[in-house]
């Protein structure tokens, strides 16, 4: 197939690297940085850079930017997709792309599937990609209205890079499971960095310390847009882990050791069942 991709950063990269590392698909690039593409082509991590009218030709569509860009480059590049093409995104919020597009397919011939390979680091840009990175990570697909043969076509790719499991779930239950299972530790580690402490860790701090604030060297640029975009459902989550945490606060100050330990048992006890 004729693949493009749009948006060499971290996610597009890696991308486009599993692809050429794992298929015999043809890789289109596309990215504003003309450094990136260069990079791109010399490594081999495609093969052509993407102009309209290899974009017409695209069997599938990868679109690899922040959410508003997705919409706005769905939007003007809709009456270029071929019939049947397959047009996704790696967007970490669903509810507003999804829709969105959606709409936009209802017009044209092309097929929408929302997408979410959940991988990455605390890098980004092409120059941190690499076609290892979805080793058996999950791959969520919400395959909205589009038909199962445009699902399975994704599936089969998703296999080829190296992803071992496939999710499929509504828009709405993407964002409220990706509010706690991704936002959340991200909003963790930053309040936890910010303590004063933080300042004089060096020679304190082991493992837990790396653990708990590893992601708080975020790109924050992109990540104020996740959760402004999934506002409600990370205010929600947010509010559940304060309540927690002053739960934990309140046995410690009152010097409560039966509620400390039960608190402590019962979130050991969560861990050890569910992972």
């Amino acid at each position: 197939m004729q693949i493009a991709i749009i948006g060499l950063g971290l996610i597009g990269g890696s991308l486009a690297k599993a692809l050429k590392e794992n298929t015999e698909h043809t890789v289109i690039g596309f990215d504003r940085d003309e450094n990136t593409l260069l990079d791109a082509l010399s490594l081999g991590a495609i093969d052509s850079v993407g102009s309209t009218s290899l974009l017409e030709n695209a069997d599938v569509v990868y679109v690899c930017l922040y959410p508003a860009d997705v919409v706005r480059f769905v939007e003007e590049n809709a009456p270029h997709f071929k019939e049947g093409c397959i047009v996704t995104d790696v967007c970490g919020i669903k509810n507003q792309v999804c829709g969105k597009l959606t709409e936009i397919a209802k017009n044209y011939p092309f097929v929408y599937v929302g997408g979410h390979p959940m991988a990455g680091k605390e890098r980004s840009g092409f120059d941190a990609s690499e076609a290892s990175l979805f080793y058996n990570a999950s791959y969520i697909l919400v395959p909205g209205e589009a038909p199962q043969s445009a699902t399975d076509t994704l599936v089969s790719l998703a296999k080829s890079m190296g992803f071992g499991t496939i999710k499929y779930c509504t828009q709405q239950k993407h964002d409220r499971m990706i509010a706690y299972t991704s936002q959340i530790p991200h909003v963790l580690a930053c309040a936890y960095v910010m303590s004063p402490r933080c300042d004089e860790h060096s020679g304190f701090s082991a493992g837990s310390y790396r653990d708990v604030s590893r992601v708080a060297r975020i790109n924050a640029e992109l990540w104020a847009d996740l959760f402004l975009a999934n506002r409600e459902e990370l205010a929600d989550e947010t509010e559940e882990l304060v309540r927690n945490i002053e739960r934990i606060r309140a046995a410690v100050a009152k010097n409560d050791r039966a509620e400390l330990v039960a608190l402590l048992s019962s979130a050991r006890e969560k861990k050890e069942k569910f992972g």
